[in-house]
């Protein structure tokens, strides 16, 4: 069996882990379009912020390519997939055959459109390489203007501000962490951050950039301008799909997956950031980028593609988030439709900073957010995941005294 992987993250690496369980022989290649050995792409903000060197994030050791037997093609992107003749190709168009092939490319970030972007000091914060650039001209940079509000420019804020840089965070919807929190938590991290000196701008955009070769200021849509001698664009991510081929293979957001992690075409499987499966929470296909899921369809991915047959039940959005003196657990769908068939019930203490917020379909918890107090949370998140109805008055999982023996009498 020849197996191709594209991309070495998480999901790839565990894919190549679990086929070798499997499948001690046959041939393994990897193309991915970083140099680096696999790293913990989540981490690259600690790398950022000063308190992780580069080195500290590799997730595999310098001989994990030669101890997997794997052919590694590294510092080249795919360009193509050849679905009918099962081939591969890079952009200088060699070809790599396959019998079967896992796409684990993962996401590029989300572009924005703006004038100026050509300048020199606007940056993208996804991989290693795009930190190693800003910290090269970090020591003279006063101050930086950070495009988003999600994780991803929060992250890149909060790594700034820790090198002692005046920060303005850009964001076009009510509140930070719109995507993962509710108004509620969304106000209490706004509250917080402008505690701590972080400027954001609420329901602003940028419409371009001035300088001479580097920027130094940006212009936003009411007119304003902000001194700033770097940018930042965290406006998210999209899965890197540009070079699937969607008259063979169904794409939406992502590429979609059966229960197996197998695409429409037999053979084919995705994992990852760059998937699309069934969300256990919304019970329709969505794309949860996140650590654990992409951990998890790799493996699931690599055990099937040696035909084992593994049933992948779905995803499901989660995030653990620290914002200063506020600590954030989210989970499953935490801001449902107006007007559905949901229940939600919350609990705000205002003087220990706490909040808890629940939502039900029916008899089952499908969202939570909890913000401080949040050591209950991994009970909730295992709740969404496992769809166990809750048969105990809800209220009681507001308690900070709930346990989950209460939910198994």
């Amino acid at each position: 069996m020849n197996y191709v992987i594209i991309g070495n993250g998480i999901a790839g690496i565990k894919a190549v882990e679990a086929i070798r369980q499997f499948d001690p022989t046959g041939g393994i290649t990897m193309i991915a379009d970083e140099t680096f050995l696999p790293y913990c792409r989540p981490m690259i903000s600690h790398l950022l912020e000063g308190s992780i060197q580069s080195g500290k994030l590799s997730i595999r050791g310098p001989k994990f390519y030669d101890n997997f037997n794997i052919k590694p093609v590294l510092g080249n992107r795919v360009s193509g997939i050849d679905v009918e003749n099962r081939r591969v190709f890079i952009k200088n168009k060699k070809a790599y055959p396959f019998d079967k092939l896992l796409i684990a490319t993962g996401a590029d970030p989300r572009p924005i459109k703006a004038d100026g972007l050509d300048l020199e000091n606007i940056f993208f914060m996804r991989t290693e390489a795009h930190i190693r650039q800003m910290l090269k001209i970090m020591p003279k940079a006063k101050s930086a203007l950070v495009l988003g509000g999600g994780l991803v420019g929060f992250k890149a804020a909060c790594g700034l501000l820790c090198r002692g840089i005046k920060v303005t965070m850009l964001i076009s919807s009510d509140y930070p962490l719109s995507m993962q929190v509710d108004k509620k938590a969304g106000e209490m991290i706004l509250k917080e951050l402008a505690a701590k000196e972080l400027k954001v701008m609420v329901k602003e955009t940028v419409v371009g950039f001035e300088g001479d070769k580097r920027v130094k200021s940006a212009c936003l849509t009411d007119g304003t301008k902000i001194d700033c001698d770097m940018v930042v664009v965290g406006k998210g991510v999209k899965p890197a799909v540009d070079f699937v081929p969607r008259d063979k293979i169904n794409v939406d957001l992502g590429i979609l997956v059966n229960h197996l992690l197998e695409t429409n075409i037999p053979g084919i499987y995705a994992a990852g950031d760059v998937a699309e499966s069934i969300d256990i929470a919304r019970k329709e296909r969505w794309v949860n980028a996140i650590w654990p899921e992409a951990e998890t369809q790799g493996r699931i991915a690599g055990m099937n593609m040696t035909g084992q047959k593994v049933v992948y039940k779905g995803s499901l959005s989660r995030n653990v988030i620290r914002v200063f003196g506020l600590d954030i657990m989210t989970g499953g769908l935490v801001n449902p439709p107006s007007g559905s068939n949901y229940e939600i019930i919350s609990h705000n203490d205002c003087r220990l900073k706490t909040y808890r917020k629940l939502v039900f379909r029916s008899d089952k918890l499908v969202g939570m957010i909890m913000v401080n107090a949040v050591e209950q949370g991994g009970i909730l998140v295992s709740l969404i995941q496992s769809e166990m109805p809750v048969k105990i008055p809800k209220e009681f999982l507001l308690d900070r005294s709930f346990n989950f023996r209460q939910l198994i009498r």
